[in-house]
């Protein structure tokens, strides 16, 4: 399965992926699933949002157990976000099976599409749709850099933009979504553990800050004359480290347009887009608080006009003691760890009980070609997704 999928949206040039939603690697990507389902027998459907589905035993008898992740990628991202968690449940099922296990409950795997937002600059478009975390009237006014709009993708990918909407009964036939997922750090390789459980998802979101200046001759224009929304915005990014360092906290600006993006011109406009994530809630509120007056301050300065947009938002995600103490029971001494990176799982947590399983980083590198996991330690994870499926489902 791995040496299948890993050729799919693959940048000879970086290394990296580019499976964005609703374009041809993505449409691979999704070829990809369908079949692996279907080779297994399972009943294979895709929901109103676009999520796929594979389905052992009858959807429509509730308290089913779930796993998966998704497929897609960050720009260059790595070969493990995201796919590890869906190849790891088809080959956890396999593992069933040689196992002779028996379910009592319905099993599904799903693929969670546009789970990294690269796109159209939101994250986990498709579980927050069907959580009613997305309004339908906002995923249609989502637009990518080319001013494609998410409904007008859809439709080109071949699938219905007017269906898409809040799923609730379909949320409610789940008893249980455990989602596996290469962790995104390096406690697991500091504590020399191949496997871990997922106790808390930091606080985080992200925030578009708008840099208004005047555009101008860069060869004939004074220094002192200038309103430069670069020298803002070059400051903004070196407050925006200085202030999440001093509170423990993150803050990344890794986008950023410009206006007229030319060599000789001084920009009327610089665009960047703040992710910012904390341990608790009043720490991140006070480190984008204080970005964003560091970067009022400096617009004054510099004859620069700054707005700040909050693009989206997710509140810290405090795991289900019960069923992560059920994943603890079923695995043994296993670390527990929170993590600063979001996940559908985290989105659906205000719906279905949920969990998360993490599978060692030897380097803690993610979002990159350098990301990556030992075979071991996949196989590892399998095991561990099995023992968590034939604990939940085959009582």
């Amino acid at each position: 399965m791995w040496a299948d999928l890993l050729p799919i949206g693959r940048e000879a040039a970086t290394g990296g992926y580019r499976r964005y939603a609703w374009t041809g690697a993505d449409a691979d990507c999704r070829s990809w699933f369908q079949a692996q389902a279907e080779s297994r027998g399972l009943a294979y459907e895709v929901d109103r949002n676009g999520n796929q589905w594979a389905w052992l035993g009858d959807p429509a008898a509730g308290d089913a157990v779930v796993t998966g992740s998704h497929l897609d990628s960050v720009p260059d991202g790595g070969a493990f976000d995201g796919p590890l968690g869906v190849v790891s449940s088809f080959a956890a099922l396999d593992e069933l099976r040689s196992r002779r296990a028996q379910p009592t409950r319905p099993l599904a795997i799903v693929n969670f599409g546009d789970e990294e937002g690269a796109r159209f600059g939101l994250a986990c478009v498709g579980s927050r749709l069907a959580a009613g975390q997305l309004t339908v009237e906002a995923a249609h006014r989502l637009r990518d850099a080319d001013g494609i709009s998410l409904p007008q993708a859809m439709e080109r990918a071949g699938y219905d933009p007017e269906a898409i909407g809040p799923d609730p009964e379909r949320l409610a036939r789940i008893g249980a979504f455990v989602e596996l997922h290469v962790e995104q750090g390096r406690a697991l390789d500091l504590s020399g553990d191949p496997v871990g459980i997922a106790s808390a998802i930091w606080p985080h979101g992200r925030w578009r800050f708008d840099f208004h200046g005047e555009a101008n001759h860069a060869g004939t224009t004074r220094l002192e004359d200038r309103r430069d929304p670069m020298l803002t915005y070059a400051n903004t990014v070196l407050a925006a480290r200085k202030k999440a360092r001093l509170a423990g906290a993150l803050a990344t600006f890794g986008k950023v347009s410009v206006e007229p993006n030319g060599v000789n011109a001084i920009p009327s406009l610089v665009r960047g887009w703040l992710d910012s994530r904390a341990a608790d809630q009043e720490t991140l509120d006070a480190v984008v608080t204080e970005i964003e007056r560091a970067a009022v301050e400096r617009g004054e300065r510099d004859g620069v006009d700054v707005t700040v947009t909050r693009e989206s938002f997710t509140p810290v995600v405090e795991f289900g003691h019960a069923l992560r103490d059920r994943l603890s029971g079923l695995l043994g001494d296993v670390p527990v760890l929170p993590t600063g990176a979001g996940h559908d799982a985290g989105i659906l947590s205000g719906c279905v009980p949920t969990a998360m399983l993490f599978v060692r980083n030897p380097t803690g590198v993610s979002h990159s070609p350098a990301e990556t996991a030992a075979e071991d330690d996949c196989l590892a994870g399998v095991t561990a997704l099995a023992d968590v499926l034939e604990g939940l489902a085959c009582r």
